[in-house]
């Protein structure tokens, strides 16, 4: 530690830290522009100087190194004058546009010319003009002339996003920041440059001209959409979500969110919520009041119990949906007498593991391992943040491996091990192998000691801090369970933590309330491939949902009654009978628990739109309508407590192990298909998000094809190929993919042009269009 004297005070920091870290640690507040705790150093705008003592001129606090003894004053006159100085420059090209400026009242220009510019400009040359950027639907560069050259948003993009989408042209006065050749910002992360931005020159595109900051009241909440658990400031104005912006916690999110947290809240207040109950009536939808469409459900419920049974009757459940949402829907569904009820609506394995599966570690601790072992998962955009975390390990010299039939560009140093998904339980099988050699062990099962699996098993050995994650195509593996075995043996004689990246936010939650067979009821794969006398739907949509969308439309066209919890009218039309409107996650109270198991609650922002209820409250006066017990609850609160109990015991029930004996199948001939889930098409949400849905990731899927067929079909750029799975097809663009593995077909699930084919996994054929 270095000891140095700060405003005549005594401060302790690291050697190495720059006086703004000693600033920061001693609580005092130095004007400041370019600096950002997360990025690297730039000392590009000046505005920090300070009067260190013996320096012949003041110095950036930003970039001077502590030394021992060292004093440092920040409010002598030679400090305020260099920096009343510095913003006088700063404000020489600056444009006087305030009044209209989308950042006034949040402006660190703004609230530092308070206190160091001057009443009026000694400049009297005209400003100059720097022209806008169409950058995308999501980042407004309208108004560039705002621009102080900070370059906050530059290193964000290289440092944390991993992509350099912004870069800086010409020098002096002719200096811009701008997008290459004219391209827009595609990251997945890229509205964090517009909470960096000190100035107006980045602005949220969706919220642009909406609203002034004053005018909006703000409450916390959590995302709804991966295992993350983002925390958000959701930003409300007579009683509608405008805004969405990160509320900064370390252990989870740091100070960033990913886009689909930040704008997916346009679905709120899309023209496809549902306002009303509708019922089916001759084919026609009729709206009806809640006593009447409650009074219907519960009826039909009660007549299929007398005529059928409970065998018949299930419920699927989205993970994406509230712990105290989930619990009483098992609840509902246990009260008549079924056992049939899942959130595992994209699996295909279904064994029953021990513990509640996990993220096997602190989120935090992503961020510090040396090693990292990732199978199944198309991270970067399955997990945004996670990503992120891994990104600043890999800076930091860790080395991170990936197992997959296909490698997309993680924007980061990654060691890839390509086989076709059948192949996944051999190669881990490999890994072991190797492991066993180095360890003087005996393998698991049988494997060959490739060159690939040396280099894991040895990294996996030499690491201090170590992880190998399960991601989603991992979980969704028909093998899934072998998967696990084999990835728990490796961790075991490795010293590596084996946890699930898992898909959804309350993913964890589900598992924890039971929203999943406990006495050999059905599970999501079999209510989803036969039709069954009743189904209750919780913020599901069937076919964009499901591992076999194909399967899925078939059997629900087959069911008897089906009713549909949804806040949108289009979720579930063509196959429901009945449509309940539910509040999502701005207009309810709720929990979620995320990947490491933090629990996190929430509370409604916004009024509920129309006629739309909480889905807790649903369901509960749904319990009382079919005269079950235990349907008394009054908040939320009073749910969660019977739901979760005491949550500080829940770490005792999580764990990632699995009593299989590893089966490695035997190589599958023909082509597999391989199916990720678009970023935005993961969710009710995300799918009706306006401007999600203009950016590059939302555009329609392209079959993926590995360069051998691609040219044996004789194939040119833009061609269009026909995929089949059984009696499913479909006809998409295609184009050729050199990271995919030989037999390989990469064709996204969980959007409209592929809803029609089957499962995510498994055989598939593909001829010229």
């Amino acid at each position: 530690m270095v000891e140095i004297e700060l405003d005549g005070k005594k401060v302790s920091v690291p050697v190495g830290s720059m006086v703004m870290h000693a600033a920061d640690a001693a609580g005092t507040y130095i004007p400041h522009f370019c600096y950002h705790k997360k990025l690297s150093i730039a000392a590009n705008c000046r505005m920090c100087l300070v009067d260190v003592e013996k320096a012949p001129k003041p110095m950036p606090a930003c970039a001077t190194p502590v030394t021992q003894g060292m004093v440092v004053r920040t409010k002598t006159d030679r400090a305020l004058k260099a920096q009343k100085s510095v913003m006088e420059f700063l404000l020489i090209n600056h444009p006087l546009d305030c009044p209209i400026c989308d950042q006034g009242g949040e402006c660190q220009l703004q609230d530092l010319a308070v206190g160091y510019g001057g009443t009026k400009s000694r400049y009297e040359e005209e400003k100059r003009v720097v022209f806008h950027k169409n950058v995308g639907p999501l980042i407004s560069m309208e108004e560039m002339s705002r621009c102080i050259h900070c370059t906050r948003c530059v290193r964000f993009g290289q440092e944390i996003a991993g992509v350099m989408e912004l870069g800086m042209l010409n020098r002096a006065e002719h200096s811009e920041i701008t997008s290459f050749v004219g391209r827009t910002v595609d990251s997945e992360l890229s509205g964090n440059m517009i909470d960096v931005c000190p100035v107006g020159a980045l602005t949220s595109k969706p919220f642009r001209y909406n609203a002034r900051t004053w005018e909006l009241s703000r409450r916390k909440s959590v995302s709804p959409h991966d295992s993350t658990g983002a925390n958000l400031i959701v930003q409300v104005k007579n009683g509608k979500v405008l805004r969405v912006v990160p509320f900064e916690n370390e252990a989870v999110n740091e100070c960033w969110i990913a886009d689909r947290d930040r704008f997916s809240y346009e679905a709120v207040n899309s023209e496809q919520r549902l306002t009303a109950p509708m019922l089916k009536q001759n084919g026609e939808w009729v709206t009806v009041d809640w006593n009447t469409a409650l009074a219907y459900v519960a009826d039909g419920l009660k007549r299929v119990k007398g005529d059928f049974g409970v065998s018949g009757i299930g419920a699927l459940g989205s993970a994406h949906s509230t712990v105290e949402e989930l619990h009483l829907l098992a609840k509902l569904v246990r009260g008549l007498g079924s056992d049939n009820v899942d959130h595992r609506l994209r699996h295909a394995d279904f064994t029953v593991g021990q513990g509640v599966r996990w993220l096997g570690r602190s989120i935090e601790s992503l961020s510090s391992l040396d090693r990292a072992f990732v199978v199944g998962s198309f991270l970067r955009k399955d997990h945004p943040l996670f990503a992120q975390r891994l990104r600043q390990a890999a800076r930091q010299g860790g080395q991170v491996f990936s197992l997959n039939a296909v490698h997309d560009d993680w924007a980061m140093p990654v060691q890839t091990l390509t086989a076709a998904p059948s192949a996944w339980a051999q190669v881990l099988a490999d890994v072991a192998s190797a492991v066993a050699v180095e360890r003087c062990v005996s393998a698991p099962v049988a494997g060959s000691v490739t060159a690939e699996a040396k280099a894991v098993a040895q990294a996996l050995l030499s690491g201090q801090q170590t992880a190998i994650l399960l991601g989603n195509a991992a979980v969704q593996h028909p093998a899934a369970s072998t998967l696990l075995a084999l990835a728990n043996w490796i961790g075991a004689q490795t010293g590596a933590t084996v946890g699930y990246l898992l898909e959804a936010a309350n993913s964890v939650g589900a598992q924890l309330v039971k929203a999943q067979p406990q006495q050999g009821g059905l599970n999501a794969g079999q209510m989803l491939t036969q039709p069954m006398k009743a189904l209750l739907l919780l913020n599901v949509e069937p076919t964009l949902d499901a591992a076999d969308a194909a399967a899925a439309r078939a059997a629900l066209q087959g069911s008897g009654l089906v009713v549909a919890l949804t806040p949108f009218r289009d979720a579930a039309v063509d196959n429901a009978d009945v449509l309940l409107p539910i509040a999502p996650f701005t207009e309810t109270a709720g929990a979620f628990v995320n990947a490491e198991g933090r629990v996190q609650a929430f509370h409604g922002v916004a009024p509920a739109l129309g006629n739309s209820r909480p889905a807790w409250k649903v369901l509960r006066v749904l319990g009382n309508m079919l005269g079950l017990s235990g349907f008394e609850q009054t908040s939320a609160e009073e749910v969660r407590a019977e739901a979760l109990g005491d949550v500080n015991q829940l770490v005792a029930r999580l764990g990632n192990d699995v009593s299989v004996v590893p089966q490695i199948a035997v190589s599958v001939p023909g082509l597999q298909r391989v199916a990720d889930v678009p970023i935005y098409s993961t969710d009710s949400l995300v799918r009706r998000a306006a401007s999600l849905q203009q950016t590059s990731d939302a555009k329609a899927p392209v079959v993926g094809l590995p360069r051998a067929l691609w040219q044996q079909l004789g194939l040119q750029a833009g061609a269009k190929v026909k995929v089949s799975q059984g009696s499913a097809a479909a006809v998409l663009a295609a184009r050729e993919d050199a990271t995919l593995a030989a037999n390989v077909v990469r064709v996204a699930a969980g959007h409209p042009d592929t809803a029609g084919l089957g499962a995510m996994f498994g055989a598939i054929s593909v001829e010229k269009a």
